[in-house]
Parts: C-alpha cells; sequence; structure tokens
C-alpha cells in the first residue's frame, strides 16, 4: 500500500466514525476526543489530517447532501413530468425514501438544517447548493408542463414549491406521530393528501360578482 492509499484509508476511517457520531448524538454531542475514544483513533492521526471539531461536521454534512443529491438526481428520472400532481408527489417523497434507510443522515441533515451551530450557518448554506440546484432543475421542468393559474409564473411556482418542502415534510412527520405508524405505505397515503392541499389549497375561492 503506497503512502497516498494509507492516507486515505486513514481519512475515510476518521470520517466514518465521525458520521458515526454525529449521526446518532448531534453536533452539540460530539467531541474529538470522543470520536478518538469510541473508535479506537490516536489523537495523533485524528489531528494530522483534521484540526477541529468544525471540520469533520462540515465534511460530514457535505457527504450527506451528496449522497441525497445523487439520489435525488436519480428518482426524477423516472418520475412522470407529464402528470403534475404525481410527479410533484414522487419528488417530495424521494427525501423521505432516503433518510427511512439512512437514519444517521437524517440527523445530521436536520441538525444542519433544523439546528445549525450558528457560526456555521453561512458555510453549509453553501454547501446545499447543488442540491438546491437539482431541485430547481426538477420543479421548473415539471412546472413548465402543468396548467398554472392565470398570472403566476413557472419559476415563481417552482420557488414556491421548493420552499414547502420543508413544510411538507413537517406535516407528513406529525401526522405519522399522531397515527402511530411511520413506514412508507402509509407516508404514501398521507403525502397525497397533503400534496393535494399545497397545490390546491383548503379554502374555497369566493365567486367574484358581476
Amino acid at each position: 500500500m503506497t503512502q497516498k492509499e494509507r492516507q486515505a484509508r486513514s481519512r475515510g476511517e476518521i470520517l466514518r466514525a465521525a458520521m458515526e457520531e454525529f449521526g446518532s448524538r448531534g453536533y452539540d454531542q460530539v467531541t474529538m476526543e470522543r470520536i478518538c475514544t469510541v473508535h479506537s483513533i490516536s489523537k495523533g492521526m485524528m489531528y494530522h489530517y483534521y484540526s477541529n471539531k468544525d471540520e469533520l461536521f462540515l465534511l460530514c454534512v457535505q457527504a450527506t447532501f451528496q449522497e441525497l443529491t445523487d439520489h435525488i438526481r436519480r428518482g426524477t428520472e423516472g418520475l412522470p413530468a407529464e402528470n403534475t400532481l404525481e410527479a410533484i408527489k414522487g419528488f417530495f417523497l424521494l427525501r423521505e425514501e432516503f433518510f427511512q434507510t439512512h437514519p444517521r443522515q437524517k440527523t445530521i441533515f436536520e441538525n444542519a438544517m433544523v439546528h445549525p451551530p450558528k457560526h456555521l450557518r453561512e458555510q453549509i448554506q453553501e454547501l446545499r447548493g447543488p442540491i438546491r440546484e437539482v431541485n430547481r432543475q426538477f420543479l421548473e421542468r415539471v412546472v413548465a408542463r402543468a396548467k398554472l393559474r392565470p398570472g403566476l409564473r413557472p419559476e415563481q411556482v417552482a420557488r414556491y414549491l421548493e420552499s414547502m418542502q420543508e413544510t411538507f415534510r413537517g406535516a407528513v412527520f406529525r401526522c405519522q406521530e399522531e397515527s402511530g405508524k411511520e413506514d412508507l405505505h402509509t407516508m404514501l397515503e398521507l403525502s397525497g393528501e397533503l400534496l393535494e392541499m399545497i397545490l390546491f389549497g383548503v379554502v374555497q375561492q369566493p365567486e367574484r360578482e358581476g
């Protein structure tokens, strides 16, 4: 094994340990010392490759965002762009499907997006760039085929739908908690109802006079 290969292996070992710690305990509860102790990593090796906890956390966030981006990119290729409701429903569910099978990445994602360390917020937003671009491209493509309300522009609707992802996810989570069911089948049923409300609203428009 060459020196370069040994270095790559050591870096990978530390990063996997960090993913496990941040993915099970969250940023605030993780220390460099804990990663070393729990995963039998020498402090010398740790600090040779990584200077502090923030550097490791950002690498874990970047890896999580990249995995999710790849998952969404692959998933959107098979969605029916001609059926707006089903395409957007499938798009919203892609992220939930990913987190169902990647619980550690889910914790890291939520830590970064919902409760980010204040001093890392700007860097985290920069790391979101690729996934936001994938989201934007898909939503603009689907919305361009949809019949929109008069006065609405496709790019305006695409931005709205992108911003509603977190609302959708929170609503599904609350419904799952109330029903006591967290399987994907239940999520599919809930998502259809919630998405119709997001797309079509919940209040009947009053008839305009004359």
